[in-house]
């Protein structure tokens, strides 16, 4: 089973996917599975921003600068969404960050 995110867990979007942006969301198919994702403005934003290996807190810290959300929330949340991502096969944990 697979350990629990934490803040310091870096992350990236899997290969087996394809995405495209649909204005401010976007779609994602994949590969594993042949389901399609839809994600929200928020969402999209943050599934952009794993193009590239990244830690939580560099992801919730860009949401907090962007967005107008109590960071607990954002934090949570942030969390929730990649807890699914990676369930789903869309992510994939690379490690950790120094904290």
């Amino acid at each position: 089973m697979n350990k629990p995110l934490s803040l310091y867990s870096v992350v990236v979007a899997t290969p087996e996917q394809v995405s495209c942006a649909l204005g401010d969301e976007a779609a994602i198919l994949s590969m594993k599975n042949s389901v399609y994702y839809g994600m929200n403005p928020v969402g999209a934003r943050v599934w952009n921003m794993l193009g590239e290996p990244r830690s939580i807190v560099q992801l919730r810290d860009a949401l907090l600068d962007e967005y107008e959300v109590e960071p607990n929330r954002c934090e949570q949340d942030l969390l929730q969404l990649l807890e699914h991502m990676r369930s789903e096969g869309l992510i994939e944990v690379q490690g950790a960050a120094a904290a």
